[in-house]
């Protein structure tokens, strides 16, 4: 039996995931409604994958993975998501998400898309793949973190989140002293001064 931790601040979804479980293979071992409570949850409830709402409050899913990820957890993890942009949906696969289901679609393919990912293969709703493949065969506009290794990314997205060297190397598992070395050599390739231009930086973008 596959032991699933399920994450969503919905609890009807919460409660069709776990019918829809009934019977198959896997078993749902905790329940979130936050990705803080996925994080804090993970050491006692030991899933074998698990299964986050891309949107939820303290944390969302695509925090969560970015976290695991950066701690070295490369245990299988399936985003579920009413709808997805491309920016997050990218990140995702950079992030080595396993899988990615619409929620209007799981009832026919959450399971199909578990035991994909539970034999070693990633599965993505065709709408993403066909949105990604697209996006992949423009000419692609460079952003401003583009020029950065995807540590540095990381690293970056979080200054902009608003937590600070001690705060990031917790959350991606490194020391504070490799948070500060990153966060300079971002500074260094962008021509930033401060934490606060990086800030202005992203924000700005993000409003284009």
């Amino acid at each position: 039996m596959t032991k699933v931790l399920v994450a969503d601040d919905d609890p009807l979804t919460l409660a069709g995931i776990e019918l829809l479980f009934a019977n198959s293979n896997f078993q749902v071992v905790a329940t979130a409604t936050s990705g803080k409570e996925v994080l804090d949850s993970l050491a006692s409830a030991r899933p074998d994958v698990l299964v986050l709402d891309i949107r939820m409050p303290e944390r969302t899913g695509l925090d969560v993975l970015r976290t695991l990820r950066g701690r070295g957890d490369n245990r299988p993890i399936v985003l579920l998501t009413g709808n997805i942009n491309d920016q997050d949906a990218k990140e995702a696969m950079e992030l080595g998400v396993n899988g990615l289901v619409i929620k209007a679609s799981a009832p026919r393919d959450l399971l199909i898309c578990l035991d994909s990912v539970m034999q070693g293969r990633k599965w993505f709703d065709q709408e993403v793949m066909q949105r990604a493949m697209e996006r992949a065969a423009m000419p692609e506009e460079k952003g401003p973190l583009e020029q950065l290794s995807l540590r540095e990314r990381q690293i970056a997205l979080l200054v902009q989140r608003g937590l600070r060297n001690k705060e990031i190397a917790e959350e991606l598992g490194l020391t504070e002293g490799t948070v500060k070395v990153h966060l300079h050599n971002v500074f260094e390739k962008l021509g930033l001064r401060s934490r606060t231009d990086l800030i202005l930086l992203l924000t700005e973008k993000r409003e284009d």
